[in-house]
């Protein structure tokens, strides 16, 4: 086999793209940042938690789409209240201050990802759609009389 051929065998990726089993890891850390953050909540804002949550959130969005894209991402001219809202609330949790830490990292992360909920919701409404679920909802419905 030449190297012409071994060439066009080889996978083409893009430089700026993760591979797959780094974003697979990167879903994982991202999943688990949110259970530890949730739990830390359920928890009357159990410092510990919400601060390991919050690392492992923003580790996984780092392997999921790269750092030149998080950093990209954060950094835009027009996201920078809401960015320094959010990685400020990170820092406060960081510094045992768990439930001031938490309000500004909400603030921050609606006004982040402000653009993202149209989105989401347009897909939550779509989804009544499949016809599995259709029929499951249908059968729901009609099933929620009090008598």
């Amino acid at each position: 086999m030449g190297a012409a051929e071994a060439s066009q065998l080889a996978p083409q990726t893009h430089p700026t793209t993760t591979s797959l089993p780094i974003a697979e890891i990167g879903v994982g850390t991202t999943g688990f940042g949110i259970f530890f953050i949730l739990f830390g909540v359920l928890l009357y804002f159990d410092s510990v938690l919400l601060a390991f949550g919050n690392l492992l959130f923003l580790t996984g969005l780092s392997l999921i789409i790269g750092l030149r894209r998080t950093f990209s991402f954060f950094f835009q001219r027009h996201k920078l209240k809401g960015t320094s809202f959010f990685l400020g609330g990170v820092l406060i949790v960081l510094l045992r201050w768990p439930l001031l830490g938490m309000f500004l990292e909400t603030y921050g992360f609606f006004s982040l990802f402000r653009g993202f909920f149209p989105v989401a919701f347009g897909f939550l409404g779509s989804i009544s759609n499949t016809p599995f679920l259709s029929a499951l909802f249908q059968r729901l419905q009609g099933t929620s009389s009090m008598v």
